[in-house]
């Protein structure tokens, strides 16, 4: 795969081929049964279902934000239950535009397996496109799956966040604008942004149609963050629209940049960690 990125109608050639594994994504950060429902209404063809609260994030600790990462091992045994080797050929879609399956990706990339792309445009693209959705549940066979080189610089944590900045890191928030700003905070406790953070919403990289937009539009937009001395690294709310970003700095040509798993959740966790919201200084919403 040499794109991060597939069609639905390139997809759908494929879609038979042997070693090809097509796994959905969708789901609702308020309503967490509601994508497993929807997939078990209807899906592409085919596919399997991976949980973002279970399969694609571990159960969180006090100090840790609402989607950790799941241990390498742990999340080994996620791909070997939906059935992926080694050989597969894997394509993670949502109806978030891949705001979800984006986590996917990144995730099984980081566990060393590169061949993994997001359907552009989700299922909602599949179906503008003609092709047709199952209610069956699919068969398939767990597997066995070897890790390969697990990419731990690509994760930042939380403790090393101020000395990122110090040193010249572009910490990018892909959150909505107004979250960001805190003037609204649908999910966390504390609404606001980490001081030093840039904002670039996930969304901005999606076209009217919630297709990606043009590698070059992206590389002009993104490449000047990723020339600072540290790159780029992606933050969100939860660990999850961050992957989205880093799935668009792929797209634009630009290679990988890092991720703050733990993001704004977990940056809160701790009241004496500084807070920024539109308007403010750090200091006026910190502890």
């Amino acid at each position: 795969m040499t794109s991060p990125l597939i069609d639905a109608k390139t997809l759908s050639a494929r879609l038979e081929a042997p070693h090809w594994v097509v796994v959905d994504c969708r789901f609702r950060l308020t309503q967490p049964n509601a994508g497993l429902e929807m997939y078990k209404q209807a899906h592409i063809p085919g596919a399997r279902y991976a949980h973002l609260d279970h399969d694609l994030a571990g159960s969180p600790r006090p100090e840790e934000g609402r989607h950790p990462l799941p241990s390498p091992e742990a999340f080994k045994a996620t791909i070997e239950q939906l059935g992926i080797t080694n050989a597969s050929n894997v394509v993670a879609y949502d109806d978030a535009s891949g705001a979800i399956a984006a986590r996917f990706w990144w995730m099984l990339r980081w566990v060393g397996h590169d061949a993994v792309c997001v359907l552009d445009s989700g299922i909602q693209g599949w179906e503008k496109a003609g092709f047709a959705l199952e209610s069956i549940d699919p068969t398939w066979k767990s597997t066995q799956f070897s890790l390969g080189q697990v990419r731990k610089d690509w994760v930042v944590n939380t403790s090393d966040i101020p000395e990122e900045l110090a040193q010249g890191a572009a910490l990018v928030d892909a959150r909505s604008p107004v979250r960001y700003a805190g003037q609204e905070e649908p999910i966390d406790p504390k609404a606001g942004h980490i001081p030093g953070a840039i904002n670039y919403p996930f969304s901005r990289a999606l076209d009217s149609t919630g297709a990606m937009r043009g590698s070059s539009e992206l590389r002009r937009e993104l490449e000047p963050l990723m020339k600072g001395p540290r790159g780029l690294i992606a933050t969100c709310g939860s660990g999850v629209t961050a992957c989205h970003l880093l799935l668009a700095v792929k797209a634009a040509g630009l290679g990988d940049g890092r991720a703050y798993i733990g993001s704004w959740s977990e940056w809160i966790r701790d009241p004496g960690r500084e807070i920024e919201t539109e308007g403010s200084t750090p200091s006026e919403t910190g502890s």
